[in-house]
């Protein structure tokens, strides 16, 4: 409907609904983008701004607009040698790339997705890249666990904050199902906990860091199934009303017994488990339409590079982009 939409990107936000629709999106690197001047940092740094757009030259143009110093920033990254939109004229040399053809917790891939990342592959392949079966290795579930964590603390502060905002007598029944329950979550965690959940993120770092000592860039689907269709991870009602009433008798501690966290982690991220890590590490990833069933539904080929290295994304999606043209292209 617009050449650009603003997006934000906390756990895939720009990334998977890029790939639902065909669509160009790429998730800047921590720190590249301002959060200011209300905030330092969102989701202890998970989240980023940037944009979803239908072609790699809008991304690039905007990310220019967006790359500048911030005063009082968290993260301070060195300004890219030259434009992106520059950047985006030349081929990328060759690069090396590892790719995944399972889930980070070994349960296979939909064929459909399966098949997206073998066409993509196959595309890299005849441009000139190496492409190899390898993918770093870390405990999705520790990955996952650490993540919920922190998304549920976050919520729990905005909405006390609204609350705040909008005076006391705001209730949980002014928010939807899930926000409030998220914030129950939130508030069953104590304090060390949260700390402990952030202190392991740099253990995904460190990972991917020495992955890329070898591989220039990983190479997995966006999604691991195909795009869910409305409402299929609505709650039912019995548990939508049973949450209703614990949440109402502040029964944060009997949502997390009863494992919901678990449930949102199988049930939902299970379905997008490969783009959490990149918002964990800081680094830089994107999702490139290059996959249409034969239904025609779009499934995105996501890729995430060193930090820093918006440039080589934008420069191997330019490529892919003149090499397998989407502007054309509708879904469903």
């Amino acid at each position: 409907m617009v050449p650009a939409a603003t997006a934000g990107d906390g756990g895939g936000s720009i990334r998977i609904p890029s790939s639902c629709t065909g669509l160009f999106g790429l998730k800047p690197t921590r720190g590249r983008t301002p959060n200011g001047p209300d905030a330092a940092q969102s989701w202890q740094g998970a989240a980023v701004t940037h944009a979803i757009t239908r072609s790699v030259r809008d991304s690039a143009a905007l990310l220019d607009l967006q790359t500048a110093p911030e005063p009082g920033a968290p993260y301070t990254l060195a300004p890219p040698e030259q434009p992106y939109s520059q950047v985006i004229q030349s081929d990328p040399r060759p690069l090396t790339i590892g790719f995944a053809r399972t889930t980070p917790f070994g349960k296979d891939l939909h064929p459909e997705s399966l098949q997206a990342v073998n066409t993509t592959v196959a595309l890299l392949e005849s441009l000139g890249h190496r492409v190899v079966e390898a993918a770093p290795q870390y405990d999705w579930h520790e990955l996952t666990a650490s993540y919920l964590t922190m998304y549920f603390g976050e919520v729990a502060a905005e909405v006390a904050q609204i609350q705040k905002q909008r005076g006391k007598d705001r209730s949980s029944k002014d928010f939807e199902f899930a926000t409030s329950s998220c914030a129950a979550l939130g508030r069953a965690y104590n304090a060390g906990e949260f700390a402990s959940a952030i202190n392991s993120w740099n253990t995904y770092g460190r990972i991917m860091a020495q992955f890329h000592e070898t591989y220039d860039l990983f190479l997995t689907p966006t999604l691991a199934e195909l795009p869910p269709r409305i409402g299929q991870f609505d709650t039912p009602w019995p548990l939508k009303i049973l949450g209703s009433v614990l949440i109402a008798l502040n029964g944060g501690k009997v949502l997390r017994l009863m494992k919901v966290a678990d449930s949102i982690a199988r049930d939902q991220l299970s379905t997008v488990p490969f783009t959490q890590l990149a918002n964990i590490t800081g680094q830089p990833a994107m999702s490139v339409p290059l996959y249409w069933t034969e239904d025609n539904i779009p499934m995105g080929s996501h890729f995430i590079a060193p930090m820093g290295r918006e440039d080589m994304l934008f420069q191997l999606a330019a490529q892919l982009e003149r090499a397998r043209p989407w502007f054309h292209r509708t879904c469903y």
